[in-house]
């Protein structure tokens, strides 16, 4: 029980400007024992101190529920940045969507996660993204369906990296396994750090709204047994990413792609239909492609020019444009065999030859 303030001064510094009770007992002198709600809440606002934070506790969270697919979808508008993550891990029931913000909720009764961020599992990652953000909620879930959860933050008040474009730079370490070098600790940073944490098993794909849809279309597998069902199932049975990647037209691709916190026109969605759209980068993908290209860059450095003069010449913008052509064929073959590019293809130009390679991971 609170002790008898004793006046107008103590009582405002007990209770703050709106009354609410926020010390558990009072020792006098300056010391009090502050009720649970305050010391949460206090803690949860240092948990969260900039938007990469929450970034990071999103994918964790996503992660925690099983996701293999998450895509990260990052907006700005004035000082508002949104971050939206969508993801194919158990799902939540409607019931819980409310409550799974509030503090030392969980679904980790007899588990935690400990990894490069701390421990994961006490119920206070939601709690504390809320208690930062102008809004957070869940979009939409349903048990085996996953998960949308998009957060709101005024960049006023919580800070961000000024530079939310620029990818990490990689190289690697003394096993060889790709390892950033440099580049700001932007959003794109904090998932490929969080990518490379988790060796790939969940793929991070990052970038505006219709980027990620794009990427939704081009890499969200269909199980065989889903698709032998398809005739019979209705669309809102399956999956979130499987509803992106299933849409039969714009205006349905749209109106599902709104429910979920990625608001496009009608307009962009058959943009995304007609391939015109980049799909967002997957930041495992990214990773390793770097690795392999700056693999390749000291090789080429390496070469004997003089020797080399003999050989066929090919322009650094021809083999990018190359690269992006043999990756859509690839696809093709991906699609049917149910692989997943772990990069850009690797041309090889020597005298005589030209030689293609594709790094790739079998689906389970």
């Amino acid at each position: 029980m609170v002790q008898d303030a004793g006046s107008l001064a103590d009582f405002v510094a007990l209770t703050g400007h709106a009354g609410k009770l926020r010390v558990e007992e009072s020792f006098g002198g300056g010391f009090v024992r502050l009720r649970v709600d305050e010391a949460e809440r206090r803690q949860a606002k240092h948990d969260i101190r900039s938007v990469e934070d929450a970034a990071i506790e999103l994918l964790r969270n996503a992660r925690d529920a099983g996701a293999h697919t998450i895509l990260m979808a990052t907006t700005k508008t004035d000082s508002l940045r949104t971050l939206t993550a969508i993801d194919d891990g158990s799902g939540i029931p409607e019931a819980m969507w409310e409550r799974i913000f509030d503090a030392r909720v969980t679904s980790k009764l007899d588990s935690m996660h400990m990894d490069a961020w701390g421990v994961h599992g006490r119920g206070m990652a939601l709690f504390s993204i809320r208690q930062n953000a102008q809004s957070a909620q869940v979009m939409a879930s349903a048990p085996g369906k996953g998960t949308a959860i998009q957060a709101v933050f005024d960049t006023e008040t919580i800070q961000e990296k000024a530079d939310q474009s620029s990818w990490p730079e990689m190289g690697t370490d003394d096993a060889g396994k790709p390892l950033i070098e440099r580049g700001p600790h932007n959003i794109c940073r904090t998932c490929c750090e969080f990518a490379l944490e988790d060796e790939g098993d969940c793929e991070v794909y990052v970038g505006s709204a219709a980027e990620v849809i794009a990427a939704a279309r081009r890499h969200v597998r269909i199980p065989r047994e889903v698709r032998e069902k398809l005739l019979t199932t209705a669309l809102s049975d399956l999956s979130l990413l499987q509803q992106l990647r299933l849409a039969a037209d714009a205006q349905e691709l749209a109106e599902i792609a709104g429910k979920l916190g990625l608001v496009i026109s009608e307009r962009t969605a058959h943009r995304i239909l007609a391939g015109e759209i980049k799909p967002a980068q997957g930041a495992y993908a990214w990773c390793c492609g770097a690795k392999q290209k700056a693999a390749g860059a000291q090789a080429r450095h390496k070469v004997d020019l003089a020797k080399d003069s003999r050989g066929l010449k090919i322009a650094d913008e021809d083999i990018e444009q190359f690269q992006e052509v043999l990756a859509k064929d690839f696809q093709q073959l991906a699609e049917r065999y149910y692989l997943v590019p772990t990069g850009r293809p690797e041309v090889r130009v020597s005298s005589g030859k030209v030689q293609v390679s594709f790094d790739f991971m079998e689906e389970d």
